[in-house]
């Protein structure tokens, strides 16, 4: 859960849409790369709930309670440094005090305090999201991010309860229908397809054993993944890279997001740190360069 990130995220698994009379070439699907066929929603069915949380230097301005059911949270990043959304369901009656003590303390995140994903970093002055199927309960929003300087935004004060309630009456809000899925996986990404130009949206899965994020990235013309997180360490310069979003950490469930992709290069990105031994997942090598044409 705890991220190191001068660009914050977690990306994109791939859903091949197809109306009721394609579904005879489901059973194709290739399950190495972990794609998935949605199927188109019926006419009665809903869309999502949007939620909009503008996130500052450091706070979250958004919604107390919400309705349970398929969300799609909006990021919008109003402050001067890079902020995720990191959405955390509190379990067995805790509260975000609890929580706030458990993150004051150098060990494992709890069992109770379990993540969601939800809309990874995007630049500042930016808009990333996220849809996720929520259960009634209480929630925690709370930025991981530490750059600069190294301190988590949270303990600057950027994290804020929520609860979620009884879903409305009615038809349920479908799924959105995803065109690329991505699995996560110790330590890699798994792609359905090449990625190529124009606005995407993603299905991203975690099949691994432990929890994972995408950060998804555009790289500065000739500028590398190695190029970037050297800065991460000591930033100099204007940023090798901008950040575009993605899925903040989480396992289980499939979260979704929307991107535009243009030509260039781009890289995908896990900073979350390891179930064994603390080190973020990039220096397991989980991060991914494409090319976009």
């Amino acid at each position: 859960m705890r991220t190191r990130l001068a660009l914050a995220g977690t990306f994109v698994l791939v859903i091949a849409a197809c109306t009721p009379k394609d579904k005879a070439s489901v059973a194709k699907t290739d399950s190495t790369t972990a794609a998935t066929v949605a199927t188109a929603a019926p006419a009665t069915a809903t869309a999502p709930n949007v939620v909009t949380v503008q996130a500052k230097d450091f706070s979250y301005d958004g919604p107390s309670e919400i309705p349970a059911g398929m969300t799609t949270f909006k990021l919008v990043n109003d402050g001067k440094d890079l902020h995720h959304l990191s959405i955390i369901r509190l379990d067995s009656g805790k509260t975000l005090k609890d929580l706030e003590a458990a993150l004051a303390l150098p060990a494992a995140p709890p069992t109770w305090a379990v993540p969601m994903g939800g809309p990874n970093a995007p630049d500042p002055t930016k808009q990333s999201n996220a849809t996720l199927d929520l259960t009634p309960g209480n929630y925690a929003m709370v930025c991981f991010v530490d750059v600069p300087g190294g301190v988590p935004h949270f303990a600057k004060g950027m994290i804020k309860a929520f609860t979620v309630g009884a879903a409305p009456a009615g038809a349920a809000a479908t799924a959105p229908v995803a065109d690329v899925a991505i699995k996560l996986v110790d330590y890699g990404f798994d792609l359905s397809k090449p990625l190529t130009a124009g606005t995407h949206t993603f299905a991203v899965t975690n099949g691994a054993s432990q929890p994972h994020e995408v950060e998804l990235v555009k790289l500065a013309p000739g500028k590398t993944v190695e190029q970037l997180l050297g800065w991460m360490q000591k930033p100099a310069g204007p940023p090798p890279a901008s950040a575009i979003g993605g899925v903040a950490g989480f396992i289980g469930d499939t979260n979704y997001f929307t991107a535009d992709i243009t030509p260039g290069q781009y890289a995908l990105i896990c900073f979350l740190p390891d179930a064994k031994d603390g080190k973020p997942h990039f220096m397991h090598g989980m991060t991914k360069t494409i090319t976009v044409m």
